[in-house]
């Protein structure tokens, strides 16, 4: 038998993840965001796959400029954006209207792999533009 941690629900598009609700099926793509025929195309498998909630890698402004264009394609289908490195592509996401930033405090502080006061800074300015906007946010480290 699985035992499911107690969550706290939020609203990720259409879906509600954590509490009670099902355990939503999503994967991340493997392709350069900025490519988008080929994000489409590896976005269609998925849906095909009865994938649920997509997610994307943002590494630079090219891929953060594209998530309007992939969320237009998806329609009501939940989109997430896997920040790496730099929070200005977090703003970046949330105008281009994605459903949900994941971010790694550990990657955007003033020095690389440490949440100094700086990175502290910078996750405050992309919680508010997310609380604005109206959509989740996770906040974590990706660690083995």
């Amino acid at each position: 038998m699985i035992v499911r941690h107690k969550t706290r629900e939020v609203r990720c598009g259409k879906l509600v993840i954590g509490g009670t609700q099902p355990i939503w099926v999503q994967s991340l793509t493997t392709t350069k965001t900025s490519d988008v025929e080929a994000t489409k195309k590896e976005i269609r498998r998925m849906l095909d796959a009865e994938c649920e909630i997509i997610r994307v890698a943002v590494f630079d402004t090219a891929d953060a400029q594209a998530l309007g264009t992939i969320k237009s394609f998806l329609g009501d289908v939940p989109l997430v954006s896997d920040i790496h490195f730099n929070y200005k592509f977090a703003l970046q996401a949330i105008e281009q209207g994605v459903d949900k930033v994941r971010l790694n405090p550990g990657n955007v502080g003033g020095l690389a792999g440490r949440f100094d006061d700086v990175g502290k800074e910078r996750v405050k300015i992309v919680a508010e533009a997310a609380k604005n906007a109206g959509i989740c946010m996770r906040v974590g480290v990706n660690s083995g």
